[in-house]
């Protein structure tokens, strides 16, 4: 956030190793950093999908209303 990295490498028993090995971390965390991902592209809702959840909502619907009090009218 306040643009410093720190990268530690103790992977190797040289210094110079290590010194390598965090120079690459570091290329390819930049490397990584620079890749742009694809735009989401905006779907709907297939009509199937559309008639899938409204009959569930119906079922669970009339289910709910069955659990109610009986009036005895």
């Amino acid at each position: 956030k306040d643009g410093v990295v720190v990268i530690k490498s103790q992977r190797f028993r040289s210094q110079d190793k290590n010194r390598e090995d965090a120079l690459e971390r570091l290329s390819e965390l930049i490397t990584a950093a620079t890749v742009r991902q694809p735009k989401r592209r905006k779907t709907k809702p297939t009509l199937g999908s559309k008639r899938r959840r409204l009959d569930s909502k119906r079922k669970r619907a009339n289910t709910k209303s069955l659990r109610g009090k009986i009036s005895h009218d």
